[in-house]
């Protein structure tokens, strides 16, 4: 079993929602946290199907228990919001702590369902991050991504071609999240040419045969279900004119990879760059939210084609990504550029090199070696 990083900082007796991506390992982890607790996993038909008839079921039962500290876990709410009102009413008039887990709060939202009126603190699980990985595997991970099922297997491509249809299949359809399920499956696939990309809704609206504000609805889809995100462009004060729109990313880059149908991902090659950027992007993300800090993250690029991966903070720390065993000059060039308009605590390129350097005032880090610094506290603090 892994060592999550997910460890739900001041949560203290307040309730909380947990929401991860299918196959995170929410569930792995509550119940590794919490072994004791009553449990509700509405995957269950049985327990579906009574709680849903009749939420009630829940005040009643939980009544009827022995006063106690454990909180109690409801795996998969999403699927019965009615279930929230009685949360709200143990959690208020009997003080009962719940963790209550998910794959979406899209259904939630728009339903008008309870989200318990701010009470609730709000965490997330993300697929495997490099210090939860005893003997970490870089190949490994951008050929397999780091969902936990997926990174252990030896032949993940059946496993991910699985997770796709049981995505359109049960988070899409299921919850009737959108009526046009074939569209929405090209839609995946030609997503997956942006991943890590400018987003260009009318270029993919064409792609797929539907119009640009079904575009941008299905990449809100695919956020609300965690499945992908959408990275800001860095716009404070520009004195160069900077590209606008987002970049995007899938949550994992495995399965960017299985859409994009990459083959086998190779040192030296076009597509490990791009893997290996995402690779990055997805500990920077977990790193934010797992250490409490929430540092925003963003990219920069101007219209003369200047560029900087990931801004950190309020500019505070400046990382370009190259999949190069020796950085150059020349890799140095959109670092330099954004220190011309920002002061940056830290501008850092990270790469394959064998050891740190420092060329021009910008440090090079192998990757091993940021990731250490990363999790430590040494690149981001409070």
């Amino acid at each position: 079993m892994y060592k999550r990083k997910q460890v739900f900082l001041g949560r203290g007796h307040e309730s909380c929602f947990l929401w991860g991506a299918r196959q995170a390992g929410k569930s792995t982890l509550l119940k590794s946290l919490f072994p004791d607790s009553p449990r509700y996993d509405l995957l269950l038909s049985d327990e579906y199907r009574r709680l849903s008839t009749r939420p009630a079921l829940l005040r009643e039962e939980l009544l009827a228990r022995p006063p106690g500290a454990r909180p109690v876990v409801i795996d998969e709410v999403q699927k019965i919001p009615g279930l929230l009102d009685e949360v709200q009413w143990l959690a208020v008039n009997h003080r009962v702590q719940f963790i209550l887990c998910g794959s979406s709060a899209r259904k939630l939202k728009r339903g008008g369902a309870n989200l318990l009126g701010g009470r609730a603190l709000r965490y997330e699980l993300f697929p495997l991050v490099h210090p939860e990985i005893p003997e970490f595997d870089l190949l490994r991970a951008l050929n397999n991504g780091l969902i936990p099922r997926h990174y252990r297997a030896e032949h993940p491509r059946g496993l991910l071609e699985a997770y796709v249809g049981d995505y359109l299949k049960e988070e899409i359809a299921a919850e009737a999240l959108t009526r046009n399920i074939p569209a929405f499956g090209r839609f995946l696939e030609t997503a997956a040419f942006s991943n890590g990309e400018i987003v260009n809704y009318q270029n993919i609206a064409a792609e797929c045969g539907v119009s640009a504000p079904t575009v941008k609805q299905y990449f809100q889809i695919l956020e609300d279900t965690l499945i992908g995100r959408m990275v800001p462009s860095f716009q404070k004060r520009p004195k160069r004119r900077v590209i606008m729109a987002p970049r995007f990313y899938y949550f994992d880059v495995g399965l960017a990879s299985f859409l994009l149908k990459r083959g086998k991902v190779a040192p030296r090659s076009e597509a490990f760059g791009k893997a290996f950027e995402h690779f990055i992007y997805q500990e920077l993300t977990a790193h934010s939210h797992y250490s409490g800090l929430h540092y925003p993250i963003a990219y920069w690029r101007t219209a003369s084609q200047l560029e900087v991966d990931f801004i950190l903070g309020d500019h505070e720390v400046a990382v370009e990504v190259k999949g190069s065993e020796q950085v150059a000059a020349h890799h140095l060039t959109g670092l330099k550029a954004f220190r011309e308009e920002y002061k940056t605590k830290y501008s850092i390129v990270v790469s394959l090199d064998a050891k740190p350097r420092i060329i021009d005032g910008i440090t090079i880090l192998p990757w091993q070696s940021f990731l250490r610094k990363l999790w430590a506290g040494e690149i981001v603090s409070a």
